[in-house]
């Protein structure tokens, strides 16, 4: 670390926290702090969407899982690859719905109770994402730095900051600093690349160093296969909409197509940092040959930065470094706003506080703020890998993504049925995963599943999440098949809501799902033409 590295570093972190703290001006309503008064732009939406998708952790453990499996590590990220295309629908959905969190969705579709317990599933979800984002982050900084960083001081200084802004200035202030953090992270994403393609010998040194001829197909013998990458993928499309974050990343625009072009393109963008990501992590295997332990492999990106950008010009280390805690704080400060968001508007405004002004509930949501990163720290020191954790958030973000698509589509599915669902598909993903003591799965894998289902001794990951999927799918059918309906006037609320689009100049909802007098709903066929089913054919638009 020279003094022009720190310089740079110092630089990124007062600017950064000098922009947060300037958004806390404009917050002064609860709409402000959790969605920014809906009034950002493509260009923001663009890298707001980026920035909160794209953090160090996924950097680190793509190149970790390309270190151990080559190209096939990719996937690790790139699942999300062929869900992509689905944002451009998801994204009016959410901007439709007018409300400030994912859980008044669920309050009006299926009433307080489930609401509460999307707040529980959806604050877990997001301390489980901060803490394996710390822990890669860790993990990075501890290689560059070396003795000059201790990788736990770095974690406190940046969580401290991300905590403190947030906190102040709520998502507008994520917004803003994500457009600065999420160029720095597409730096973060191709800076070592070149020069570490360079000290391999090129792709023919790698074919010279790498003789496993497996380590350079996409889909190769192992766990990673093309059953892995479509199950999961599957997983990730049906999870993806109850990610907390989500509202914001498809509401916060100002029109429609701010929304669908930010949601999109944002996420479109992530995928071309994930192929720099994995060239980074087969140079590696070339560099750092023989690695076995799982902290040596997590830090072998930035053992690279630390190895290979001081030969090249002063001051690229700290570039680094900034956009590491870039990647970072643009993640985190807009996972902790949803969460808090989650917390006030769906726990403690209906069942603890019921109409009091909105700084009381802008005050409540900065105190979960901190709460929330504060179990995320003790979590991300307790997790085994990187790795680990992003397997716990796939099996978590799924669990409600069953009661929110299904009763999107579906008028018949009912509060029983999303309960029963949810606890059914937790239950057996905990089975499946051999984490319950009366009840070995890999045992039962052995004496009763086809060898596909196995690897390494234990159920393969896809074979766990058809499981957990499948069963959740069936008891939300069956149980609202033989439970009451929900009522008729809370769903041609909600239907109306997701059938009329937001004008340009759309006023700020009063309530969610709150349609303007003399709003009309667009036009367009059911796909399936039954008086249950709510599944419309997509416009041109759409296409």
């Amino acid at each position: 670390m020279a003094i022009a590295d720190w310089l740079v570093l110092l630089l990124y972190l007062i600017g950064t926290t000098a922009i947060g703290f300037a958004a806390a001006r404009r917050v002064r309503s609860p709409h402000d702090f959790f969605m920014g008064g809906r009034r950002f732009g493509r260009a923001f939406m663009v890298l707001f969407g980026f920035g909160a998708g794209t953090h160090t952790d996924q950097a680190v453990s793509v190149a970790a899982k390309t270190y151990t499996n080559g190209l096939s590590g990719i996937w690790l990220q790139w699942i999300w690859l062929f869900a992509t295309p689905f944002y451009w629908w998801i994204a009016p959905v959410f901007r439709r719905m007018r409300a400030l969190t994912t859980g008044d969705y669920f309050e009006l579709r299926y009433g307080r109770s489930v609401a509460a317990l999307f707040a529980v599933v959806g604050m877990a979800q997001l301390v489980v994402n901060i803490a394996t984002m710390l822990k890669g982050s860790g993990a990075m900084i501890g290689a560059v730095g070396g003795e000059a960083v201790d990788e736990r001081w770095a974690i406190v200084v940046m969580t401290v900051l991300f905590t403190a802004y947030g906190m102040a200035g709520g998502l507008r202030a994520a917004v803003w600093t994500d457009f600065v953090q999420g160029v720095l992270t597409i730096v973060l994403s191709f800076l070592i690349l070149p020069f570490a393609w360079q000290a391999v010998g090129g792709g023919a040194g790698l074919r010279r160093e790498i003789s496993d001829p497996d380590f350079f197909s996409l889909v190769a013998p192992g766990d990673i296969t093309a059953f892995y990458v479509v199950v999961v993928a599957l997983n990730g499309l049906v999870g993806i909409a109850t990610q907390p974050h989500i509202m914001s990343n498809c509401a916060a625009g100002r029109t429609e197509m701010d929304n669908r072009i930010g949601f999109a393109y944002g996420n479109l963008l992530k995928r071309f940092c994930t192929v720099a990501w994995t060239l980074t992590g087969l140079c590696a295997i070339a560099l750092y040959p023989g690695l076995t332990d799982a902290a040596e492999i997590d830090g072998t990106y930035g053992r690279m930065a630390a190895d290979l950008l001081p030969t090249v010009a002063p001051g690229l280390v700290g570039l680094f470094l900034a956009s590491v805690l870039a990647a970072v704080m643009s993640s985190c400060d807009a996972w902790m706003i949803a969460s808090s968001g989650l917390f006030t508007e769906n726990v403690w405004r209906p069942f603890v506080a019921p109409g009091r002004d909105g700084r009381h509930y802008v005050l409540v949501g900065r105190l979960v703020s901190a709460g929330v990163v504060v179990a995320a720290v003790v979590l991300a020191f307790a997790l085994p890998s990187v790795v680990s954790g992003l397997e716990l958030f796939w099996r978590v973000q799924a669990m409600m993504g069953i009661a929110f698509w299904v009763g999107i589509a579906w008028r018949r599915a009912t509060p029983a049925g999303a309960w029963a669902s949810t606890l059914a598909a937790l239950f057996v993903a905990f089975a499946a995963a051999g984490s319950l003591p009366f009840f070995d799965a890999d045992a039962f894998a052995h004496a009763h599943l086809p060898s596909w289902a196995v690897h390494e001794g234990a159920l393969r990951l896809p074979v766990q999440m058809l499981a957990y999927l499948s069963v959740g799918i069936a008891v939300m059918a069956v149980v609202s098949l033989f439970t009451r309906r929900v009522p008729e006037e809370r769903l041609e609320r909600l239907y109306l809501a997701l059938h009329t689009p937001v004008a340009d100049d759309e006023p700020p909802p009063v309530a969610p799902f709150q349609v303007p007098d003399g709003a009309t709903p667009a036009p367009g066929p059911k796909l399936i033409e039954h008086p249950d089913w709510e599944i419309r054919r997509p416009g041109r638009v759409g296409w």
